[in-house]
């Protein structure tokens, strides 16, 4: 489903390889993870594989198409929802999700896919208001709808759960899984290691723009208790404080959202020090 060949992307004005040298290959019918600090060159990644960056050197191919040489067939096959939930704030719901059922040449069948999505993201209340209007996960809802509404085969998600309430999340969640189900991918990016753990079949760590692990997870309870270990040490940071947010994370005395605060000050702290 992606095929990613020893890619590597430096930006203007840069001494260092934002990636360097990554691969990977990503099948049909899982939820693939992709991991890494800030800065580690996840949303860079992800922006050459859906064809918004050129890279330096590699290859990168989308259900077979080459994103270089064959940059449409590829694109028609994604459907791709960034971190900053980029809309035309001016068009209402509808008219921003027929534009980009328009853009990917999607027929009357748009209607029952629209639909679909209102029903399922109980968007229909606004689905006529201005994008302006809607608050932070309404935004990311019709992000989602617009990205869809192309069935695409691969499914491309940069910190999607971001700023979401728990029902907005769980809704995410199914209809990842439903979509995963019917033969199509997902793959996304998350600093949310226990989301991870529980959805994905596979996942991959990178630090510093190289590839650290990919770790199987689904059924696979050894890897599963050692994820968060292997994605502290790949990001550097010593085992005193792996071992501090490990312990905090068993004691159970700690909300979720407690701990995830508590796993990116760690992971950031660590990445200033490197700095």
């Amino acid at each position: 489903m992606l095929k990613i060949d020893n890619l590597r992307k430096k930006y203007p004005h840069s001494e260092r390889y934002s990636v360097d040298g990554l691969s990977l290959d990503v099948r049909a019918g899982e939820i693939f993870g992709f991991l890494g600090k800030n800065g580690a060159g996840k949303s860079t990644t992800i922006k050459c594989l859906t064809g918004i960056l050129p890279f330096d050197e590699g290859k990168i191919e989308i259900c077979g198409y080459d994103i270089r040489k064959q940059p449409i067939k590829a694109k028609m096959n994604i459907g791709y929802v960034p971190d900053n939930h980029s809309v035309i704030e001016k068009l209402t719901g509808r008219e921003y999700v027929n534009y980009v059922a328009d853009v990917y040449k999607v027929g009357p069948e748009r209607e029952e896919r629209l639909n679909k999505y209102l029903e399922l993201f109980n968007l229909g209340f606004a689905v006529d208001r201005q994008i302006k209007s809607y608050s932070h996960g309404m935004k990311q809802k019709i992000c989602i709808t617009a990205a869809l509404i192309h069935e695409p085969k691969l499914w491309v998600l940069d910190e999607p759960m971001m700023g979401l309430d728990p029902q907005s999340m769980a809704e995410i969640v199914l209809h990842m899984q439903e979509h995963c189900a019917k033969g199509n991918t997902v793959f996304f990016s998350s600093h949310n290691l226990d989301l991870v753990k529980k959805l994905c079949h596979r996942v991959a760590i990178i630090n510093d723009g190289k590839l650290y692990e990919v770790m199987d997870l689904a059924g696979n309870k050894e890897n599963q208790d050692r994820l968060e270990e292997t994605f502290y040490t790949a990001t550097g940071m010593d085992r005193e404080k792996i071992l501090s947010i490990l312990e905090l994370e068993n004691s159970g005395n700690y909300s979720a959202e407690e701990i995830q605060d508590a796993e990116k000050a760690l992971v950031n702290n660590a990445s200033e020090e490197q700095k």
